[in-house]
């Protein structure tokens, strides 16, 4: 045996334990202890049944993601399980934590499975752009059915250990220790001389969908249509077909080819590289020994849709929080609007009113600053003009408990100036969420310069919390994706003068898989924003100015780049803009020519590619890929394409850097120069990938 899976006897039970921390995933050498550990079991006359456990924090939490790509090495997850179900006693898996991928294939294997309270158990390979590759699409949907299997699969979600009971995933809760729960158990299996029942021999819940394909087919096309683009939900689905169709050996089979030919595959490439670099993002020097503050209350200031996002971000974590405005009327409009959002995902099903009801009681309003005092976290989130945020940030220094924490969530203003206005600039930096914060995933952590390092652990751990993805940046006007973000603003607009309308451009970025274009995205979040922003900042931009000054603002009123029929977020071009377009061209003497998709999409990127080069060799980023992961969450970002600068990595830098030559001599426009970091490593044949980690 490994030294990491040992085998003990209690009795006439084996135990075999697994122990590979942190969360036991299945590498070879757990794998070779397993297999050799059930040799042992079934060779020991006086072992009747076998429990499976893991030590630590959780049970087999899934694959090592490391050897993925790399020769196969025996034995496989496979023969875990073919192993399990080849013994004559019977084999129990006791779980607790998360059971996820592999290591639920392994329990889908075993003859009796249990969970302890609160286990959460999936398989989300999916995320991954991955499916199940040791037999679970064939075991799931024959314990569960295949509706939910569908949604397990296709959306990698996890499910509570009393909702896999429900549904026939597990066979009961282990209340107390799991050791004496799960031996207990055995003991009851050997007693009542109950069978070995392996999942892949029953079909009872098959036969449903088997004579009603129709329902298949309607339930899977929802969740290929989100998953357009994507080659493993298709890859999923097909496995499922086999379930309905194959011979149990045959579909395992073509389960495996289908795994292996997906892990190969380069849009699992690039999901693998978000999945190991969202880990390394929310990482900054001199963290390794600093413990994080406690969050037991927070305090937010503005209740904006920004504001009043984040006040529900809190919530969802189960974190009370004081929502502060600056009258009764503002409070009770952002109180109103956080109703009217949870009562949406109520009706969607997304949430029960029993939880809405919990969620909203820790939100709580008030109209003086001095509500802050109790809180350990306050966050800003006013007007994105720095006079006001000063003011903010001097009397949260004069208010605020000493050891709280002071983060802005401004998108652009230079967080080191706010600090300024404080005694207490250690404590200080940017938690800058993505709007709506209740629902995107990322937030930018800027580190001051006088930021210390308790508050920036406090807030990479407070982002956790929340569900977040915490991405640690450095100071500089719109940090990084804003900052890039700026770039392909730019570039949009000298599109439309050059001759594209706003749906060539949006179709062009849409088809390469963003969810939406950036004139759709512009009028999502209200063209007044932007327009406020430029006004303080003395720039223009040509068409956005001119819509903003006739009242087109997107969404909100119904006009912008495009047209919205009441009730509806779903864009309509709009005759009336592409005459303005037309117009400016002709005022400003620029020949209008048709331009192609592949023109678009370069001349939106490469540019934003160039400033990500930049944004790396001044330290604002520490890697290319916490780039990757903040456009990736934060902007839509095509995850099967892992990034920007992964993805410039696959275009090849050498080629991009001779396009922004070719755009620089088209637009005149220094910022398409190459940066120096860029066109180094394109002489040198090196992508950003070979970059050491940074300094940020």
């Amino acid at each position: 045996m490994s030294a990491l899976v040992q085998l003990r006897r209690e009795g006439n039970v084996g135990v075999i334990v697994v122990d590979n921390p942190p969360v036991n995933a299945l590498k070879n050498a757990v794998r070779a202890g397993l297999v050799d550990a059930l040799a042992q079991a079934r060779n020991d006359a006086s072992i009747e049944a076998v429990v499976l456990i893991c030590a630590g924090r959780t049970f087999i939490a899934g694959a090592d993601i490391s050897e993925f790509g790399k020769p196969t090495q025996k034995p496989t997850t496979i023969d875990v399980i073919e192993a399990i179900e080849a013994m004559p006693k019977p084999v129990i898996a006791a779980m607790h934590g998360t059971p996820l991928g592999g290591g639920l294939e392994v329990a889908l294997g075993c003859h009796y499975r249990i969970a302890a309270p609160g286990s959460k158990l999936g398989l989300p390979e999916i995320k991954l752009g991955l499916i199940p590759g040791a037999g679970g699409t064939q075991r799931l949907p024959r314990l569960v059915g295949v509706e939910k299997a569908l949604a397990m699969i296709l959306t990698g979600s996890q499910i509570e250990a009393s909702e896999a009971r429900d549904v026939g995933l597990i066979d009961g809760i282990a209340e107390g220790d799991l050791t004496v729960a799960g031996v207990a158990y055995a003991r009851r299996v050997i007693a009542e001389r109950r069978p070995l029942p392996r999942a892949r021999d029953r079909d009872e819940k098959l036969e449903p969908v088997r004579s009603d394909r129709a329902k298949f087919d309607a339930m899977a096309a929802n969740y290929l249509k989100r998953g357009k683009g994507l080659h493993a939900p298709e890859a999923a689905v097909e496995a499922l077909h086999w379930a309905l169709d194959l011979p149990i050996q045959e579909a395992l089979q073509r389960e495996r080819d289908k795994f292996l030919e997906l892990v190969a595959d380069d849009q699992s490439k690039a999901q693998r590289h978000i999945f190991f670099a969202e880990r390394e993002a929310a990482k900054a020097k001199g963290l390794a020994s600093v413990q994080a503050s406690e969050i037991k209350r927070a305090a937010v200031i503005g209740a904006g849709t920004m504001g009043g996002g984040i006040a529900m971000a809190f919530a969802n974590a189960g974190i009370p929080v004081a929502l502060v405005e600056t009258s009764p009327d503002a409070l009770k409009r952002g109180l109103g609007i956080i109703e009217k959002n949870y009562g949406a995902t109520v009706a969607r099903g997304g949430l029960t009113s029993e939880e809405m009801g919990r969620r909203i009681a820790l939100i709580t309003g008030g109209i003086a600053l001095a509500a802050v005092a109790e809180a350990d976290v306050i966050v800003e989130a006013v007007f994105e003009e720095m006079d006001i945020k000063t003011r903010v940030f001097g009397e949260l220094d004069r208010l605020a408990k000493p050891g709280a924490l002071l983060a802005t969530n401004t998108s652009y203003l230079d967080v080191d100036m706010i600090a300024r206005a404080t005694q207490r600039p250690d404590a200080v930096l940017g938690m800058h969420f993505f709007s709506p914060a209740n629902v995107m995933r990322l937030v930018e952590i800027v580190r001051g310069q006088a930021t210390g390092p308790q508050a920036l652990a406090t807030a990479i751990a407070l982002g956790r919390k929340m569900g977040k993805v915490p991405a640690v940046v450095g100071v500089c006007h719109g940090f990084v994706g804003n900052r890039m973000l700026r770039v392909r603003t730019v570039e949009s607009e000298r599109l439309l003068l050059e001759g594209a309308l706003p749906s060539d451009v949006d179709g062009a970025m849409t088809e390469f898989g963003f969810p939406m274009g950036p004139f759709a995205m512009h009028d999502l979040a209200g063209l007044d924003v932007s327009w406020r922003m430029r006004k303080a900042q003395r720039t223009t931009a040509e068409i956005a100015d001119q819509l903003c000054a006739l009242g087109r603002f997107g969404q909100k009123t119904g006009r912008g780049f495009y047209l919205y029929e009441a009730g509806s977020r779903t864009p309509k071009p709009d005759t009336e803009v592409e005459k303005l377009v037309v117009a400016t061209s002709q005022r400003l003497g620029i020949a209008r020519r048709p331009i192609e998709a592949k023109e678009i999409v370069e001349r939106l990127l490469f540019p934003m590619i160039n400033e990500g080069a930049r944004i790396l060799e001044e330290g604002i980023a520490a890697r290319p890929g916490d780039i990757d992961v903040i456009w990736v969450y934060g902007f839509g970002f095509p995850i099967w394409r892992g990034g920007p600068m992964y993805y410039a990595d696959t275009v090849g830098l050498a080629y991009i850097r001779d396009r922004l030559k070719t755009f620089v001599g088209q637009t005149n426009n220094f910022v398409h120069q190459p940066a120096p970091l860029l066109a180094r490593l394109a002489q040198e044949r090196r992508g950003f990938a070979s970059l050491a980690v940074g300094k940020a």
